[in-house]
C-alpha cells in the first residue's frame, strides 16, 4: 500500500507511550508532521520524553482525542474495543498499524533489520553507535533507550536505517531487509503463533525476503536456525557462534571487572583472527550479540578498529543490567528478562562476573499466559541464583486465573535448588531489600512490568538512608 501524507495532516497514535510507538512518533515529528498521541499511562520516561519534544499527549483513551486527526496509527496492544480506535472506524479515517507505518517510514531506505527471540534490542543498539560512530548517520528505532543517545529513535539523513523486527504479531514481515540478522528462535509469542513450528517458518520468511545480494547474519547455536539454512536456497548467509562450523566464532573468553574480552576468529575464504576485543557489557549471551553487529559492520566496510573502539566504549541499553546502586556490600541492577532463557542468561552472567557475591534475582512474572505456557521452563531458570524475590504477576491487561503463586514458588525451590521469598507488594519488597541479609550481595531485578519502577525507586531509598 502506496501512503501520501500531507504534512498538514494531523497523526494520532493510539498508545503512544510504548517503546515502539514513542520512536516511531518521534522520527515522524522529526520528519515534520503534525503528531499526537494518547496513553493511558500519566507518567512515563517515554511520555516525558515526547513531550518535550512537543508532541501532545492525551493521558486517556477518548473518542474526542482524534476529532482533528486524518490518520490513526495502532500498535498491537490496541484492540477494537478501544473507544478511539472505534471513532476512528466510525469516521473511516485511515487507520494503519506501527509495524506498516515504519516500513513507509525507512522504505528508501537501506535497512538492516534485527529480530530473534532474544538479545535484538542490544544488537541493534551495537549495530546502531558502531554505525554513528562511523559516521553513518543512520536512522535508527529501537526496542529499548539507548544511553548514549538517550533516545531510541533517530532520523538521520544517511542511507542505512537500523531497525529492531518485532515478532510478536509477525510484523517483522513487513520489512524490506537489506541486511537480516535473527539472534536465536525460542518459545516465545505462542498466544499468537499456536505453535513453534508456525513460529519458526515465520522466521524463515523473514530471511527468504533478504535479496541475494543481501545478507543474512545468523546464529550457528541454535537448531532451528541451522534447520532454516538447510531448508534455503540462498547462498547469503553468515553464520556466527561458538558452533565451530560457523564463520565466526568468539574464543578466549575472559570476565572481569563487568566487561568481557575475547577474541573472534574468522572462517571465510581469507582465515583470519580479531584480537584483544574488550566489550563493555556483561554476559556470554553478549558476546553473540556483539559478533552479530560486528559482522554487519565489516560487511558495511566499517575497519575492525573502529568497531572495537565502539565496543569498548559502548554504554548499554535501559533495563539491560542497569547498574542503580553500588557501594561494597550490595549491587542492584535492573533488567528487562521475563523469559527463561533471558533469565538464565542474566543470572549467568552475573554469577561470573560476581562469584564471591550473593545472588537475589527480584522476579515480577509477565503474563499469566506466559507464565502458564512455560511454566516448568520457569521453575528451573533460577539455577545461578542464591534466592529468589518472587513478585505477583504483572497481568498485563490479561485476566487473572487464579493463579498459585506460592505453588510456582515452590516449583523454582525443587527445580532451581534455591530459596525463595514472596514479596507481596512494593512495599513488601523494600523492606526486605533494605534488611543487610549477607556481607556482599547482587540484586537483579527482572520483569516486563510495574518491577522496574519499583526497585529504581527502593534504590532511591537505600542510596538515601546510607548517605
Amino acid at each position: 500500500m502506496k501512503l501520501s501524507i500531507n504534512k498538514k495532516d494531523k497523526i494520532h497514535l493510539i498508545g503512544i507511550g510504548g517503546i515502539g510507538m514513542s520512536g516511531i512518533a518521534l522520527i515522524l515529528k522529526k520528519m515534520g508532521y503534525d503528531i499526537q498521541g494518547s496513553d493511558i499511562s500519566k507518567k512515563s520516561k517515554n511520555l516525558n520524553f515526547l513531550k518535550k519534544n512537543k508532541i501532545k499527549i492525551f493521558n486517556n483513551h477518548k473518542s474526542q482525542n482524534i476529532k482533528n486527526a486524518k490518520i490513526i496509527v495502532i500498535s498491537t496492544a490496541i484492540n477494537k474495543s478501544n473507544s478511539e480506535f472505534q471513532a476512528a472506524t466510525k469516521k473511516k479515517l485511515l487507520i494503519i498499524r506501527r509495524a506498516e507505518m515504519l516500513a513507509h517510514i525507512i522504505s528508501l531506505k537501506k535497512n538492516i533489520v534485527i529480530s530473534g527471540s532474544h538479545g535484538k534490542t542490544t544488537i541493534t543498539s551495537l549495530v546502531s553507535i558502531i554505525l554513528k560512530d562511523a559516521n553513518f548517520n543512520p536512522t535508527i528505532v529501537n526496542g529499548g533507550i539507548i544511553n548514549s543517545l538517550k533516545t531510541n529513535a533517530r532520523l538521520g539523513d544517511g542511507d542505512w536505517s537500523v531497525i529492531e523486527a518485532d515478532e510478536s504479531d509477525g510484523s517483522f514481515l513487513k520489512f524490506s531487509n537489506t541486511i537480516a540478522v535473527v539472534s536465536n528462535i525460542d518459545r516465545e509469542h505462542m498466544d499468537y503463533y499456536k505453535s513453534f513450528n508456525n513460529l519458526t517458518k515465520q522466521f524463515g520468511l523473514f530471511l527468504d525476503k533478504t535479496p541475494l545480494f543481501g545478507k543474512n547474519v545468523v546464529c550457528l547455536d541454535d537448531p532451528s536456525i541451522v534447520k532454516l539454512i538447510k531448508k534455503s536456497n540462498k547462498q547469503n548467509f553468515l553464520t556466527y557462534g561458538f558452533n565451530s562450523k560457523a564463520d565466526f566464532i568468539p574464543t578466549n573468553l575472559v570476565y572481569k571487572n563487568m566487561k568481557i574480552y575475547f577474541d573472534l576468529k574468522v572462517n571465510l575464504k581469507k582465515k583470519f583472527t580479531i584480537k584483544d576485543i574488550t566489550l563493555n557489557l556483561m554476559g556470554q549471551h553478549n558476546v553473540l550479540n556483539a559478533t552479530a553487529a560486528i559482522i554487519v559492520s565489516i560487511t558495511l566496510g566499517i575497519s575492525v578498529e573502529k568497531i572495537k573502539k565502539t565496543l569498548e566504549n559502548f554504554l548499554g541499553v535501559q533495563r539491560r543490567l542497569t547498574k542503580l546502586y553500588e557501594k561494597k556490600d550490595k549491587i542492584i541492577f535492573d533488567d528487562y528478562a521475563h523469559h527463561p532463557t533471558e533469565i538464565a542468561a542474566v543470572l549467568n552472567a552475573c554469577k561470573k562476573n560476581f562469584n564471591k557475591h550473593k545472588i537475589i534475582s527480584v522476579f515480577q512474572p509477565h503474563r499469566f499466559s506466559r507464565v502458564q505456557s512455560l511454566y516448568n521452563e520457569f521453575s528451573n531458570c533460577f539455577l545461578d541464583s542464591d534466592l529468589v524475590v518472587l513478585c505477583p504477576v504483572y497481568a498485563a491487561g490479561e485476566k487473572n486465573i487464579n493463579f498459585d503463586l506460592e505453588k510456582f514458588g515452590k516449583k523454582i525451590v525443587k527445580n532451581s535448588n534455591t530459596e525463595v521469598v514472596i514479596a507481596r507488594d512494593e512495599k513488601n519488597l523494600e523492606i526486605f531489600l533494605q534488611k543487610k541479609h549477607s556481607s556482599k550481595e547482587v540484586v537483579i531485578a527482572m520483569g516486563a512490568g510495574s518491577v522496574s519502577q519499583w526497585i529504581r525507586s527502593i534504590s532511591k531509598k537505600i542510596k538515601n538512608a546510607k548517605n
